[in-house]
């Protein structure tokens, strides 16, 4: 089943809040206009947003309100890829060139910039200073995750408190606040406003292992760049880190690493076709799993509805997902 096909009845408001972010990120400055509309036609699975009009289904879902939320969620999301392509020097995103390839770092940084200014003018339609404490909280947080993953990139002495720390604020505290301010929007009560933020809490860290997973096992077609480029970029993911109990990976990496700035996809494509060939995958793909089921377990507080089962099936899309 594609995810799409899990949230069926959202498509029509779904297709308000793509109006809505083509609106948003409209700019009369030429070169910020093309770079900014470039990213958003890039797509992605949108996942923010619908993780936000699915936790405002427990309430009194307004759509003229949630689509201010989920368009800011979106948005910030979107800031924090073109940032992240600066960062890690990407070239491909999704198979399609970055802004920071098409253009140059600056107007890659300034474009990200120009794109979380929308998405805070966006959310300035919210009446609800609540509401803003936690966006404002969140963004911080992506930050500090960020500077935490550039600090660390090639540090092999690593372990699992820090991965995790890491990926919650880069990953999973954009999507538990994505079903929060759902419900706070929504006006639901308090116990269903915390079941919901822990499920996006639990999908989010479980959704990030997927895909660090997947950066080693799937292909260069599947992700729209090459495997293992996150592990090229110095990023040790949580397949790294289990693949590092292994004494000879742990070598081979510790030497190509011993000039960061010279490494290449030539030289680290031995050590990444060993890390796909290892035990490594499974560890981190048992990780994900205890957290997918945390994510089923906080369902279980919430009113059945046609949103639960949905959230249901996401969970399930997302913990079997390829790609």
């Amino acid at each position: 089943m594609k995810l799409a096909k899990t949230y069926t009845f959202l498509k029509k408001d779904l297709s308000l809040i793509e109006k809505t972010l083509e609106e948003t990120v409209y700019a009369e400055q030429p070169v910020l206009h093309d770079a900014s509309t470039q990213l958003l036609k890039a797509g992605g699975k949108r996942l923010r947003p619908v993780f936000a009009l699915l936790a405002s289904k427990f309430g009194d879902y307004q759509l003229d309100k949630i689509k201010n939320v989920a368009s800011s969620l979106e948005l910030i999301h979107m800031a924090s890829l073109v940032h992240d392509d600066v960062i890690d020097d990407s070239d491909l995103r999704r198979g399609k060139p970055t802004v920071k390839a098409k253009w140059d770092d600056q107007v890659a940084m300034l474009t990200g910039d120009y794109i979380f200014a929308k998405a805070l003018q966006q959310f300035t339609e919210i009446d609800d200073p609540r509401a803003h404490q936690i966006l404002s909280k969140t963004m911080i947080e992506l930050t500090v995750g960020e500077i935490e993953q550039i600090k660390d990139k090639y540090n092999l002495d690593q372990n699992l408190k820090i991965y995790l720390r890491r990926i919650k604020r880069k990953t999973a505290l954009l999507i538990s606040s994505s079903c929060q301010l759902g419900a706070i929007v929504a006006r639901t009560d308090r116990t269903t406003e915390k079941a919901l933020f822990k499920y996006g809490y639990y999908m989010g860290m479980s959704y990030q292992i997927i895909d660090d997973i997947l950066d080693f096992t799937a292909s260069e077609k599947e992700l729209g760049k090459p495997a293992g480029s996150d592990l090229v970029q110095g990023n040790i993911t949580l397949p790294v880190l289990y693949a590092l109990e292994n004494e000879e990976i742990r070598s081979d990496l510790k030497k190509a690493f011993s000039k960061p700035n010279e490494v290449t996809q030539a030289d680290l494509q031995p050590i990444i076709t060993k890390i796909a060939e290892s035990s490594a995958i499974e560890k981190a793909r048992k990780v994900s799993d205890r957290y997918l089921q945390k994510a089923y377990h906080s369902l279980h507080l919430l009113p059945e509805n046609q949103a639960k089962e949905a959230l249901a099936n996401i969970a399930n899309y997302i913990g079997n997902r390829k790609i």
